[in-house]
C-alpha cells in the first residue's frame, strides 16, 4: 500500500494491534481518530533518512530561527542528531529543538521522524519540556505513537495537493495539531534578503487553541524557512544556514 492520498482515514487494524502490543490503549477503548492510514510495513530500513524536498533532515546540521513575538525575542535552534530511536517498529530520526526567549531557555523537546517508502515523513512523537529559571515545569504535549492511544500523522506528505488537510499527531487533549495545502508556488523573501521560490505554504493549528493558527513556508531542499501569524505579523525566520 504505496499509492496514498492526503484524505484523512481510520487507522489500519495493523496499527490497532501493535498498539496493543506496545502497551497501548490506556483510556480504555477510547475511539479511533481520523489520521493518515500508518502501516510499519510501509517503511524500509532507511526510514531514519528524511529527504523529503520540504523537510530534510541532515545529520549533524542546525538551523536557528529568530524573529520578535508578544512574548519577547524568540531565538530557536533545530539541531538533527546521529540518534534514532524505534517507536511502533520503525526506526526515528531524533531532532533537538531548544526555544529561547529573551536569551533564557523556556522549552527544550526531542522530536521523533521517520520516512516512508513513499516519501511521506511522519511524526512519530515528541519529549517536550516547559523551563521556567532553568527548571522544567510541565511535560505537557509529550507524547509518543502507540503510547497511551497515541497516533502519529504527517509531518510533510510526499503529495501536496492544495486543499488538503492532514494530522500532524493526536493524542487526546494533549496534542492534535493539524494541516492544510495552501499553495506550493509561493515566494518567500526574508529580512536579509534571502529570497525562496516554489515553496510550500502551509496553515498549521491546534485545535486545542483556539487562535493558534499560523502559515508556514517550506522551501524545496532546505526545509522550513518562514512562519508567521496568519495576517504576516510577528514573523520568525530562518538565520542559519
Amino acid at each position: 500500500m504505496h499509492a496514498r492520498t492526503m484524505a484523512t482515514a481510520i487507522v489500519v487494524a495493523t496499527l490497532l494491534s501493535c498498539l496493543a502490543a506496545c502497551g497501548g490503549g490506556g483510556s480504555g477503548g477510547t475511539s479511533v481518530p481520523p489520521t493518515p492510514e500508518f502501516d510499519a510495513a510501509d517503511f524500509g530500513a532507511g526510514s531514519a533518512d528524511i529527504t523529503n524536498p520540504y523537510f530534510p533532515l541532515i545529520v549533524g546540521s542546525t538551523s536557528v530561527f529568530e524573529g520578535t513575538t508578544d512574548e519577547g525575542f524568540e531565538h530557536i535552534e533545530v539541531m538533527v542528531l546521529n540518534q534514532t530511536k524505534t517507536i511502533l517498529g520503525v526506526s526515528c530520526r531524533v531532532v533537538h529543538d531548544v526555544v529561547q526567549i529573551d536569551g533564557e531557555v523556556v522549552e527544550d523537546t526531542y522530536d521523533w521522524y521517520a520516512q516512508d517508502l513513499d516519501g511521506n515523513v511522519w511524526y512519530m512523537g515528541e519529549d517536550s519540556s516547559e523551563i521556567e529559571n532553568g527548571v522544567v515545569v510541565s511535560k505537557d504535549g509529550s507524547w509518543e505513537a502507540g503510547v497511551d492511544d497515541a497516533f502519529p500523522g504527517y509531518q510533510m506528505p510526499a503529495a501536496l495537493v492544495i486543499g488538503d488537510e492532514y494530522y500532524q499527531e493526536w493524542y487526546e487533549d494533549e496534542a492534535e495539531d493539524k494541516a492544510k495545502v495552501i499553495s506550493t508556488s509561493a515566494t518567500v523573501m526574508l529580512v536579509g534578503g534571502t529570497t525562496y521560490t516554489s515553496c510550500l505554504q502551509s496553515q498549521e493549528w491546534n485545535p486545542l487553541e483556539p487562535g493558534s493558527d499560523e502559515y508556514k513556508y517550506y522551501a524545496p531542499g532546505v526545509g522550513l524557512v518562514k512562519e508567521t501569524q496568519l495576517d504576516g505579523t510577528q514573523p520568525i525566520e530562518r538565520v542559519v544556514p
